[in-house]
Parts: structure tokens; sequence; C-alpha cells
């Protein structure tokens, strides 16, 4: 019910080695329409990734550190220098290779990690692609914004037949048969009747868990209510 990274990444992805010039890099992201690619080791350990954005530096920096006289705003030396060495920008502007221009260590994910987890620390890390790597460090594909809003993209024949199958005929030890499933627009509607309360409040929970649900309208009855309560809704 829950995707895992492994489900929706691209297993057949570009990457370089820390010695690939700055040409090259350039050609790869062109050649393979992506804006970011893996930096990995001879061994296929993730060292770094190289974006389009650390590239735009070496030419941003080359027109301006260039001029005569010119030196970077207080702010941005000051930044460079707390940063930690081989981090600042201007270094990776005068880079060359991969190695020297990249960004490490990388935003990595693994395969097993839950789509909504990986849409997490996209977010918290402003970035749109995320290497997935094994236990060891090696690289396994690469998963993107895009993959990830297909999951929650899906249509509402898919969620009702989810729910059907993994949560009405399987996960619930109650008897189900007179609960009936709605999707509208990812929306689900969730009305009938059901055995008991508990049973009703963990339907409800279990489907707005499922991958592409917006939200759920709990119409549900229930014959049996929770110990001190009333039976009926």
């Amino acid at each position: 019910m829950h995707k895992k990274v492994r489900d929706v990444m691209t297993r057949e992805v570009a990457s370089v080695n820390g010695s690939t010039p700055f040409r090259d890099i350039a050609e790869v992201l062109i050649a393979h329409e992506v804006s970011a690619v893996p930096v990995v080791d001879g061994e296929g350990h993730v060292i770094g990734v190289v974006s389009e954005a650390d590239l735009l530096r070496k030419e941003e920096f080359r027109e301006q550190y260039y001029q005569e006289g010119y030196r970077p705003p207080l702010r941005a030396r000051l930044r460079n220098l707390t940063a930690g060495p081989g981090a600042g920008a201007e270094e990776k502007a005068l880079g060359e290779t991969a190695a020297e221009l990249m960004t490490a260590p990388a935003v990595t994910v693994r395969p097993y990690t839950s789509v909504v987890n990986a849409a997490r620390l996209m977010a918290e890390r402003g970035v749109k692609r995320l290497p997935v790597v094994d236990d060891d460090g090696r690289l396994e594909g690469v998963v993107s914004r895009h993959d990830l809003v297909k999951v929650f993209a899906r249509p509402d024949d898919d969620i009702v037949c989810e729910i059907r199958a993994e949560i009405l005929d399987d996960a619930l030890w109650a008897d189900t048969s007179g609960v009936e499933v709605r999707v509208t627009d990812g929306v689900v509607t969730l009305s009938g009747m059901i055995p008991r309360h508990a049973d009703a409040r963990i339907l409800t929970r279990m489907a707005e868990r499922v991958n592409g649900v917006i939200d759920v309208i709990d119409m549900l009855t229930w014959q049996e209510d929770d110990p001190g309560g009333r039976s009926g809704r």
C-alpha cells in the first residue's frame, strides 16, 4: 500500500566519475535531459552530485572574477570560509573535473525509503533528483520529483481497487461486505455498514495512507460501538 522509492525510480541512469571533465559533464546533462548526475567512484559508490547549478557557477564566476579589481561581496566570502574547504562557490568556479565541481556528500535515499519521505527530503534539501543507493552506498538508480508526482496522480479506479484488495479484503478482520468505496479526484468516500466502530476508524485511517488519496470522507455506520459507547451512528 505504501510505495517505496524502488517502485518508481529510474534504474538506467547516467553517471560520471571524479575525473570527468567539465565539457563532458555538460554533454551528459544535455544528452540525457537531466538537471544533475551522480558522481561515482570505481566501485559504483556515490561520492557526490554535479548539477546544472554547479556548472553555471563556473561560467558566472569566470565572468565576474576575471574582471580587474573584482571581489565577491563580504557575505559570499564569509559563507565560503565557514562552509569548509572546497565547499565555496569560488572553488567550484575554478574546477575542471567532476570531483572539483560536485556537491558532496550527496543527498541520497535507499530503495526501501517511502515516496513520502523521499518527497520530504527533496523539499528540505532543495533538490529535484536523488541518487538511490544500496546499504553500501552503491548507485542503484535515481528518483526525481516527476517520479514522485506520478504516485500522487493515480487514477481513481486504481485507488478503489487498492482499498478493496489490500484493506477491505485483506487487512481488516471484519465483515466488510456492506462497505462501499467511491473515489472522485482522489477524494475517498466510505459508506455503508461495518460491524464495529473501531473497525470504521481503522478503515478510515488506512484509506488515508493509500498513495494518491487526498482526503477521506467517513460516512460509515456500525452495529457495535466501542465499550461504553452507543450502537449505530
